[in-house]
């Protein structure tokens, strides 16, 4: 998908507007339509045959069917190594090549053609289980979670049945040794299926991954995901460990057995060092650990993934590795680029502490950076620290600005702590003054990686809307109801005309940080075309501190307004498709051709036959083909992006034509009649009563319902969602539970 500013003009047939003055991009070209539909069956055909391939491999015919082909090809260039990789690895980056064309030929995509005349049930925005181990987990969730669990009985049943079987061939007499050899067997067994899971396992946590983009999952859904599967990943790993120590101790074997490090076959102390850091990081991931001790000992600890995965490599050596070779290469690709990407310094244009106790940092970013309301940035502050980065959601629409980005930040712990301290250490007679901005002391130099989330806006799809906020979870939602305005007035594409907003917050000190967006600034006379609601509810005060109608401004404790020497860098996977597809297809040929190179002179020659040597050349070779030839790649990227950037080099780059909070910005009630808006204090919202009256109200429609804030508000939502649905008679609506909360 190209950058914002690049033309469409060739994927749009004609406009049209509908009665109420939204123009919605039409049908493209049949041309251009068969070929998406032809890459679409093509991926979804390669996907299904590859996850039944790994379904059914237990199965004697397709094992049988499997060894047939690994043998016939193991007198080629890349050997059994080479086999074991296509079958296993390759439908991966095959569907990560084939989603490189679909979403560059797809563009900015139609939002909707037509509306719908009835509300219709989706997987993916349905609740299902609310209060489970998974947390909210919808149908689209539940259906791949019993697949899964499906998939490990099926492949233990089948494998202890195998066992039993290969027993005979082994001559062993004594039930004893015969019941500590089956528990080996069984062991081998649990780590092969390790094996399939991790294959899924590092694709979750490649933010910027080609393959997240293609199904539209952001990152913040798809770490859930990451969480389940390092779960099962390390409780098959561990079983498959202990399966072996239990009878390495019972024979008086233990330490030797551990210890040992074989040339050939598998190497027993790579395996103990890989699972030994697999267990510390699966430790430190419990949520008793990394939410009510030290999320930073989580953070870090969670680094040794690099030694968990160089040390499976030499465990296995080089062809077993290859099963999980693909999702392990995309997330490099990804760190990689990210890497990249958080060297460069980013200018902060505005700093601000709020009375609400929150932050507003406002960011310099490139004209081109594509993003959506709904995406999320990873920052850092060096001032502050050099190693921890922490997500936040944006507050401002991409169309608020060409050359900034907003973020909102609770002060909850204590980076945010010292964040504000920073800010607030700026004296009051030194605001604004350029001389004093540049000395060392008050200088705020920050780092980005992102931004990420959603491929598509989605809440632009929904013509209903309702958007529940609990505190500084008001924030993506500023961003999307400026969207929405600003999409209104220039007339692109956009579905809603009826949105409510409920806020809960736990004093009025808060109330600026949705009020202060002058909403008839961004778009006047808005009310003609949208139906918006604010119900706010204040739940730790009984009555308004100040005057009545009065809300407390949003006086900046400090401002830092920077010359712009460089924005964020546009070296991110969500960005320029041409640039990171060529990013990714460069790496993988080149990954490619360092094993072929590495096999004709150095292996093949060599007579190399070590299993750990040549899988620690495999990971080798992995890393040194990013670095190299994804390297150029991004080289030439900076480059292109550098030149793009100077000739749009003009002095409204400088300016900050976004979210302003001042005088001028401060809430506008009711009797204005440009919208409905309710204070209530000493409440809290009562969610049936409020869903039911928007059921009520308007009908047989699809209601999207997008929360975002604590555990607890999401599970209430998704409860009512829930009930909503399931007790739905004809005529009524349907509720699309969308959440937009970030917790690692």
């Amino acid at each position: 998908m190209g950058t914002e500013g690049a033309p469409r003009d060739p994927l749009l047939v004609s406009s049209k507007e509908d009665q109420n003055g939204f123009a919605y991009i039409n049908k493209t070209s049949s041309l251009l339509k068969s070929t998406k539909w032809v890459l679409k069956s093509a991926m979804w055909l390669i996907f299904i045959a590859w996850v039944s391939f790994l379904f059914l491999v237990p199965s004697d015919s397709v094992k049988q069917l499997y060894t047939k082909l690994v043998h016939a090809t193991s007198g080629t260039l890349f050997g059994n190594t080479g086999s074991i990789f296509l079958i296993y690895s390759g439908p991966v980056l095959i569907i990560a090549f084939l989603a490189i064309i679909y979403l560059g030929i797809c563009g900015e995509d139609e939002i909707q053609e037509k509306k719908k005349k009835h509300a219709s049930f989706r997987l993916w925005t349905f609740p299902i289980i609310i209060d489970g181990p998974f947390g909210v987990v919808t149908a689209a969730e539940l259906i791949g979670i019993v697949l899964f669990a499906v998939y490990i009985i099926w492949a233990i049943i089948a494998y202890t049945f195998e066992n039993i079987t290969l027993l005979p061939l082994f001559g062993i007499t004594d039930s004893g040794k015969r019941a500590l050899f089956m528990l080996e067997l069984t062991g081998l067994r649990l780590g092969f299926i390790g094996l399939i899971c991790m294959a899924f396992l590092f694709l979750p946590v490649a933010r910027g991954s080609i393959l997240l983009r293609l199904i539209d999952i952001p990152f913040e859904h798809a770490a859930r995901y990451h969480v389940w599967l390092g779960h099962l990943t390390m409780l098959l790993f561990t079983l498959h460990g202990l399966f072996f120590v239990i009878p390495w101790a019972i024979e008086g074997q233990l330490i030797e057995k551990l210890t040992a490090w074989q040339n050939f076959g598998v190497a027993n102390l790579p395996g103990v060092i890989s699972l030994s850091a697999g267990l510390l990081m699966w430790v430190t991931s419990l949520p008793p650990v990394r939410r009510r001790i030290n999320f930073e000992l989580f953070f870090y600890t969670h680094q040794l993934y690099v030694v968990f995965v160089v040390f499976l490599a030499m465990h296995v050596g080089d062809f077993i590795f290859s099963i999980t070779a693909a999702g392990i290469f995309l997330f490099m690709l990804d760190r990689f680029l990210r890497f990249c990407q958080s060297r460069k310094t980013v200018d902060v244009l505005s700093a601000k502490c709020l009375p609400s106790g929150t932050v507003e940092l406002v960011i310099s970013k490139p004209e081109g950076l594509r993003y959506n309301a709904l995406s999320w940035v990873f920052l850092q502050v060096r001032e502050l620290s050099w190693l921890q980065w922490h997500p936040f959601s944006v507050s401002s629409s991409p169309l608020d600005g060409k050359h900034h980005v907003a973020v909102l930040i609770k002060v909850l712990g204590d980076w945010t702590e010292k964040l504000k301290g920073h800010i607030s250490s700026v004296p009051e007679e030194q605001h604004g003054e350029l001389d004093h901005l540049l000395q060392s002391n008050f200088t705020l130099k920050a780092s980005i990686e992102g931004p990420y989330g959603h491929e598509s806006p989605y809440h632009l799809t929904y013509e209903n809307l309702i958007l529940v906020a609990g505190g500084i979870g008001i924030s993506p939602f500023v961003a999307i109801l400026s969207d929405i305005l600003h999409r209104i007035r220039d007339s692109k594409p956009c579905l809603p005309r009826n949105v409510l907003i409920v806020w809960a917050v736990k004093k009025s000190d808060e109330l600026p940080l949705l009020h202060s967006l002058d909403m008839n600034s961004v778009c006047p006379n808005f009310n003609n075309t949208l139906n918006l609601e604010i119900q706010t509810y204040v739940t730790r005060e009984s009555e308004p501190p100040l005057e009545e109608g009065k809300i407390s401004e949003c006086v900046s404790s400090s401002v830092f307004p920077a010359p712009s020497h460089g924005g964020m860098s546009s070296l991110v996977g969500t960005g320029n498709i041409i640039w990171s597809g060529a990013y990714m297809i460069v790496s993988t040929l080149g990954f490619i051709l360092s094993v072929a190179v590495l096999d004709i002179f150095y292996i093949n020659p060599y007579n190399i036959s070590y299993w750990w040597y040549k899988g620690l050349l495999f990971t080798l070779c992995m890393a040194a083909s990013i670095i190299l030839f994804g390297g150029f790649v991004i080289v030439l990227w900076h480059l292109w992006d550098k030149k793009h950037s100077l000739q749009n080099n003009t002095e409204d780059e400088k300016k900050i034509d976004g979210l302003q909070y001042n005088e001028s910005n401060v809430h506008k009630n009711s009797s204005h009649g440009d919208f409905v808006n309710m204070i209530k204090y000493g409440q809290r919202p009562e969610f049936k009563e409020i869903f039911g009256s928007m059921a009520a109200r308007w009908g047989n429609v699809d209601i999207g319902v997008m929360v975002c804030g604590p555990t607890a508000l999401q599970t209430s939502i998704a409860k009512e969602c829930r009930s909503k649905n399931f007790g739905r008679m004809s005529g009524e609506p349907i509720f699309h539970f969308n959440s937009h909360s970030f917790d690692l």
